[in-house]
C-alpha cells in the first residue's frame, strides 16, 4: 500500500510540474509572439463608464484612435487621428445587449453608428499664424440617436488644472496588428494618472503647433498608453478636460501628452454652429 501512495504521490508531483513548465512555456512564447496585449496599463475595464468613446480607424489603415462624442452631430480627437478618410465607429462601449445590437442592425437603425468621413467634415484648430494644432472636430454625415451618451465640456472660461490632479483616461490599446484588423479587446480600458510637468520632448507631433497653456503631461508609474489610445478623452471632474495627442507605435507611451481643452473651448463652439 505504501509504494502504491508514494507511486500516485510522484505521479501527481510530475503531472503538476509538468502543468506548470507548460503555463510558463505558453507566457514566454506568447510575450516573445506579441499575442499578449498591450493596453492602457495600470488600467481596468471601464464597464458602463465612457459610453461616448468613438472608435477612428483610417480606411487606408496605419492609423486608429479614439475620439469623443459631444453631441448627436460632432466628434472630437486629434488631428493626427484623421486628416484623410476615415470610418467612424460610435456606441462602441455601449450599455446595450447584443439582442438589441441586432435588432437595431435588421431595421437599419444602427448605419449610423458606422460611417465613413471625408476630409471636407474634418476641422483641425489652426491658430493667427496658419498653424495647425493637434486638435480637430469632424461632423458627422448625420445624426446619431439623442439617446446615445455624450461627453460635456467644461466652461468655456476654463483653465488648466494644477500639476498633481488626477484625471481619467482611457482606450482599446490593444496590439497594433488586432487594431488594423478590426479585432479590438472585450472592454475598453480606464485608468486614473496624474498631472505632472512637461519634459522638453513632451509635445505633440512636429507638424503641430503648441503652447505652455495648451499641452498637459500626465505620469503615473505603471500607467502607459498604448497604439490606438491616441485621440482619446482626458477627463477631470467628469468633463471633457483634454485630449491624449501620444502617438506610439512600437512601445508604450509613459508620459502620456494631451492637449487641453481649455484655449480652444471658444473655437469649438463656433465652428459647430458655422457649420451646423
Amino acid at each position: 500500500m505504501r509504494n502504491e501512495s508514494e507511486k500516485h504521490l510522484k505521479s501527481s508531483t510530475t503531472r503538476g510540474t509538468m502543468k506548470l513548465a507548460f503555463v510558463i512555456v505558453w507566457l514566454l512564447a506568447a510575450a516573445a509572439s506579441g499575442t499578449i496585449e498591450k493596453r492602457v496599463t495600470g488600467s481596468k475595464s471601464c464597464k458602463t463608464d465612457r459610453q461616448y468613446h468613438v472608435q477612428i480607424q483610417s480606411l487606408q489603415e496605419g492609423k486608429s484612435c479614439g475620439g469623443s462624442l459631444l453631441n448627436t452631430r460632432w466628434v472630437i480627437t486629434a488631428s493626427h487621428c484623421a486628416e484623410q478618410a476615415v470610418k467612424l465607429r460610435l456606441g462602441v462601449n455601449n450599455n446595450v445587449s447584443f439582442l438589441k445590437k441586432i435588432w437595431s442592425y435588421l431595421k437599419g437603425k444602427s448605419k449610423n453608428l458606422e460611417q465613413i468621413i471625408n476630409t471636407e467634415m474634418q476641422f483641425t484648430y489652426k491658430d493667427e499664424e496658419g498653424k495647425a494644432h493637434d486638435i480637430m472636430l469632424i461632423k458627422l454625415n448625420e445624426d446619431v440617436s439623442a439617446k446615445l451618451p455624450t461627453i460635456e465640456l467644461p466652461p468655456a472660461d476654463c483653465s488648466k488644472p494644477e500639476i498633481d490632479q488626477e484625471v481619467e483616461i482611457g482606450g482599446w490599446g490593444a496590439k497594433k496588428f488586432d487594431i488594423l484588423h478590426n479585432k479590438l479587446p472585450k472592454s475598453l480600458k480606464c485608468a486614473t494618472t496624474k498631472l505632472s510637468t512637461c519634459g522638453e520632448n513632451d509635445t505633440p507631433g512636429a507638424q503641430y503647433a503648441n503652447t505652455e497653456d495648451s499641452t498637459m503631461c500626465a505620469f503615473k508609474p505603471g500607467v502607459d498608453v498604448c497604439f490606438g489610445d491616441g485621440g482619446s478623452a482626458v477627463e477631470y471632474n467628469n468633463l471633457l478636460q483634454g485630449i491624449i495627442v501620444s502617438n506610439p507605435v512600437d512601445e508604450c507611451a509613459k508620459t502620456i501628452v494631451m492637449v487641453n481643452i481649455c484655449p480652444y473651448r471658444k473655437w469649438i463652439d463656433e465652428t459647430m454652429k458655422t457649420n451646423a
